[in-house]
């Protein structure tokens, strides 16, 4: 079997390539790789998360959990600089990028931590957890996502998620109804869903 994105270590050979970007009004320069998600642009699901997201009420740090090269931690970091985002990703080779794109586009707020799911996260909380999450892992890990997502909320904190109807929307729609007793659907845009839930 190939490796997938969400390998923890890559074996394709590394070949960086930087573009540029332009998220929430903001130019960003990019590095990617091989063995990273989406590396020639920023995916559509991924911009249609950037652009829907909107700041939770509560006061707290976000998380970008499965932040691959950076382009939603970064962006929301940049949209708003009062707030303190942490990237994750199991994938290093990602983390690495994403820690250079930080260097690279003057992003100070954010930080950065290896981890599969939220395993690396047993005691932090946050106001606000984005995700565009890694559908070919299968829908159990999808799903253990949204469990530790809902887990790692403050009280009102809020889960977005990006997924594509035809890979489990509908489904995703009903386990967050479940987990959290409330789902909103923020947009749909070209079979994309942009699903928001709020820790009560």
């Amino acid at each position: 079997m190939s490796e997938h994105y969400y390998s923890k270590k890559p074996t394709s050979e590394s070949n960086p390539k930087t573009w540029h970007y332009k998220l929430r009004g903001f130019d960003f320069s990019f590095t990617t790789d091989h063995g990273v998600f989406s590396r020639n642009e920023v995916d559509f699901g991924s911009r249609t998360l950037i652009e829907g997201f909107t700041e939770p009420a509560v006061a707290g740090g976000f998380l970008d959990l499965g932040c691959g090269y950076g382009p939603i931690g970064l962006s929301l970091a940049k949209s708003f600089p009062h707030r303190h985002i942490t990237m994750s990703d199991i994938n290093e080779r990602a983390i690495d990028l994403a820690r250079q794109n930080a260097i690279n586009n003057q992003v100070e707020n954010v930080e950065f931590k290896i981890s599969d799911r939220l395993q690396s996260f047993q005691n932090e909380t946050f106001s606000a957890i984005v995700t565009n999450p890694p559908i070919r892992a299968g829908k159990k890990v999808i799903f253990d996502m949204f469990e530790e997502s809902c887990q790692a909320l403050l009280p009102q904190g809020e889960l977005t998620v990006v997924i594509q109807k035809k890979q489990g929307a509908p489904s995703a729609q009903k386990k967050l109804e479940q987990l959290f007793g409330n789902v909103e659907v923020l947009t749909k845009n070209k079979g994309y869903y942009l699903l928001k839930s709020t820790k009560q």
